[in-house]
């Protein structure tokens, strides 16, 4: 293994071991959602209310901080540069949070305006709701946004522990929200929790950038530095390019809007399964693996950078292809062990875990995506994003527009569209990578796509036929039953999967371990 390629790994035990402990939290939250407030139409409301707000901080930070602010900052610290790097980082963390306190006043003036936009089903007193619910979560995004910009300095000095614990607190918050709140104030129980996890997770980060400031922020709008003018040219493609993936969630949850009530939330708790692996391998390598990808192509060690990448890459695909094929076998019983209770009946999960199915066949290309865009940026290429996100919109659209027209699919039909969308968006990523670097290790990225694709069908089978056995041995009206047949069928499937990889001669397993053996093998010492 590289020394780019180490560092890659211990970077990412870091990040994913804290966006494991995230994301149980953040099943704990949905389940505390799913048990006190049901799958109802309140609680699709509840839902489509945070879409303008996510939109605001995808916008300014989501895009703002992977195309510009990290790229750019990274630069100026590999070349030694570290006060213009604070002459910079000080402009344009300025101007970010004068952006969003505008923004975040337009949006609580015109929210009547911006409802129909998120939920045009939503009628009478749903749209009231709606409406109010989108006034008390725009000043949440505005933390969580501030929360970002911390997330993006810290990243560039290759911290990442304290920008994986801040969410840890948010979802602790809107747990307690749910539970200690849901009974007294209802759905605006977990609005206000939101907002307090808001403030703890920027404030739990906010000690570190102050540390690693070491005095250098300056209240300055230093708008003529050439550094802030690479920013805005970087910036403004991105922006775009994710208010357009950003139209397709708003798509789907409109689109749902229309169905049957409770749509938004089947498809909010699908999503929010599938995002599992997801956020905890893709997303923490793609974090991990970014600021050290930016690095490489400031010094032009190309060589490096798609060895870096395609790591990356097949690191990922080894990871989320069998985790796709055992969430769709095993969707029912993680959902009725995850959200069965209280207010969600066996319909619900029915329900949910009809959408995991059609969103399962997504996860591979989602998680590719994770790090194909951040390749992108790191190269200062902003344009490509925007033009394939264009081809995404009119994909998405016309696919979910023909499965509800067309099939009797209902919400799945939106899923399966998402997941089509995403499956192309690889595809025209890796062919524009290609002929912009010459080669993306594409045998070799196909080699390990099918090796781990025939592993998983094997584990499949595994996973089901152990299933199938359990539910006749096991009481599935107890947490204690659904959770044996549950972590059981895992077990079976990790115990065929990992010998039938090596049996394959695939050498990601080490890869794997390697993350695993230099988190706590450091933390030991």
């Amino acid at each position: 293994m590289s020394s780019s390629n180490r560092g890659v790994a211990k970077a990412a035990g870091i990040v994913m071991t804290a966006i494991f402990v995230s994301r149980i939290l953040g099943f704990v939250r949905e389940r505390a959602v799913a048990e006190v407030f049901g799958r109802t139409w309140v609680t699709d409301v509840f839902f489509a209310a945070f879409s303008i707000p996510d939109l605001m901080y995808q916008l300014l930070v989501g895009g703002a901080l992977s195309s510009a602010f990290i790229p750019v900052f990274t630069g100026y610290l590999a070349e030694g540069k570290e006060d213009e790097a604070w002459h910079v980082a000080s402009t344009f963390i300025n101007f970010i949070v004068l952006a969003l306190l505008a923004l975040m006043t337009l949006g609580l003036i015109f929210t009547p305006f911006l409802a129909p936009l998120v939920g045009m089903g939503f009628a009478g007193e749903q749209r009231e709701l709606l409406v109010l619910l989108m006034r008390i979560t725009f000043p949440a995004v505005f933390f969580t946004a501030l929360s970002g910009l911390c997330m993006g300095v810290l990243n560039s000095y290759q911290s990442f522990t304290l920008p994986a614990i801040g969410p840890i607190f948010y979802n602790l918050s809107q747990i307690l929200g749910a539970y200690l709140l849901g009974p007294l104030f209802g759905i605006f129980g977990m609005a206000i929790g939101t907002i307090a996890g808001a403030l703890g997770n920027f404030g739990i980060q906010f000690p570190g950038v102050f540390v690693r400031s070491k005095g250098a922020y300056r209240p300055i709008l230093d708008l003529t530095h050439p550094g802030i003018r690479t920013m805005f040219r970087l910036m403004v493609p991105a922006m775009v390019g994710l208010s357009i993936a950003q139209v397709n969630l708003i798509v789907g949850q409109n689109l749902a809007s229309l169905l049957e009530p409770g749509s938004i939330v089947a498809l909010r708790l699908a999503n929010r399964l599938i995002h599992f692996p997801l956020g905890v391998f893709a997303m923490g390598i793609s974090t991990a693996i970014f600021p050290t990808l930016t690095r490489l192509a400031a010094r032009t060690e190309m060589e490096e950078f798609r060895r870096t990448f395609s790591f990356g890459l097949r690191t990922v695909m080894y990871v989320t292809i069998p985790s796709a094929v055992g969430m769709a076998v095993l969707s029912v019983p993680i959902v009725r062990l995850l959200f069965e209770s209280g207010q969600f009946a066996a319909a619900d999960t029915h329900a949910t875990a009809y959408a995991v199915v059609f969103y399962s066949l997504g996860l591979f290309s989602q998680s590719c995506l994770q790090i194909l865009i951040k390749i992108f940026y790191s190269l200062h290429d902003t344009i490509t994003p925007v033009k394939v996100g264009l081809l995404t919109v009119i994909v998405n659209l016309v696919f979910s527009l023909g499965f509800l027209l067309l099939t009797d699919l209902g919400h799945g039909g939106i899923a399966l569209a998402f997941s089509l969308t995403t499956t192309i968006n690889v595809f025209v990523y890796l062919g524009t990578l290609r002929r912009k670097l010459g080669t993306v290790d594409g045998r070799r990225l196909a080699i390990v796509a099918l090796k781990a694709l025939t592993a998983a069908a094997l584990m499949g089978a595994a996973v089901f036929g152990a299933a199938d056995v359990l539910q006749s041995h096991v009481d599935l009206a107890t947490v204690r039953g659904r959770s044996v047949q549950t972590f059981s069928a895992i077990a079976v499937g990790i115990a065929v999967y990992i010998p039938a990889s090596f049996v394959l001669r695939m050498e990601e397993p080490l890869f794997v371990w390697d993350m695993i053996k230099t988190k706590f093998g450091r933390s030991k010492e």
